[in-house]
Order: structure tokens, then C-alpha cells, then sequence
């Protein structure tokens, strides 16, 4: 594995759930081999269902703010991870993307009915995410892992 961090985005429309507790999840299964952020092309606040299904789980993101896609435009990143089809289309341009992925995932914040059944969408949307978490860990990790390491100076 490299000295450095894999350094990962992940967009989706507002910040909101999906991209929030795809950072989550990520941040404590990648631990310090992975530097992790999130961000919406159109914030809005972090839903208290994220906040809560995440909670659920053990991962407390009580504190968390929902973010822009502006700050991170000119940042380097290994990987740029939209999680639906409106953050795909609206997304910026990442210059400094290695490699840019696409997860269409349900928007649990649009879903109707009462709190237990919005829920079970957003609970669901969160097994979603942990299991696409899960591969890409794998994924980024023998990727890193074949890459040569740059040399030192």
C-alpha cells in the first residue's frame, strides 16, 4: 500500500444522505488508508434520518454539515463517486480526478409516507451503500496496492 491515503469524493444531490453516510461507512471501514469527503451539487441540511440510521450503526455523524462541490474542484482526488443520476448530470468537472464512478442509489430523502416508512427506505438505501462501500474497498485497496510508488525526492 502506498504511503498516501487514497483520497475519495463522494457527490451526490444534496449532500444530505446518500453521499453522507457513504463518507461514513467509508471513513471507518477504510480507516487511515483512505481520506474521505462529501459534497452536493445543491446542499441542503444533513436529514435526520441520515443522521439517525447511521446512528443505528454505530456511526455518529451528529455533527456533520452538508457540503458544496466547489471547494473540492481543484483538489486531486483518486476517486470522484456520484450516487445518482442528478449528481452525475449536474456534476462539476474534477480536474483532478483519477477516476470518476457512478452508483445510482435511491434518494431515501424523497421518500413519501410516514417516519417509520421513510425509515425503512432510508435503512435500506444505507445496506445499499455499505455493500457498495464493501467492494470498492476492495477494489481501490488492489489498485493502490499494484500502482508503483512515486519516487521519493
Amino acid at each position: 500500500m502506498s504511503d498516501r491515503p487514497i483520497r475519495v469524493l463522494f457527490v451526490c444531490t444534496g449532500n444530505s444522505a446518500r453521499s453522507q453516510m457513504a463518507e461514513a461507512i467509508l471513513r471507518r471501514q477504510g480507516g487511515h488508508d483512505f481520506e474521505v469527503f462529501s459534497a452536493g451539487v445543491s446542499p441542503r441540511p444533513v436529514h435526520p434520518l441520515a443522521i439517525r440510521v447511521l446512528a443505528e450503526i454505530g456511526l455518529d455523524i451528529s455533527g456533520a454539515r452538508s457540503k458544496s462541490t466547489a471547494p473540492f474542484v481543484a483538489q486531486q482526488f483518486d476517486y470522484v463517486v456520484t450516487l445518482c443520476d442528478r449528481a452525475r448530470q449536474d456534476c462539476p468537472f474534477f480536474p483532478g480526478a483519477h477516476e470518476i464512478m457512478h452508483w445510482g442509489l435511491d434518494d431515501p430523502a424523497e421518500a413519501p409516507g410516514s417516519e417509520e416508512e421513510q425509515l425503512v427506505v432510508f435503512r435500506r438505501v444505507m445496506t445499499e451503500v455499505a455493500g457498495r462501500v464493501r467492494t470498492f474497498l476492495m477494489v481501490a485497496r488492489r489498485a493502490q496496492a499494484a500502482t508503483p510508488a512515486a519516487p521519493r525526492g
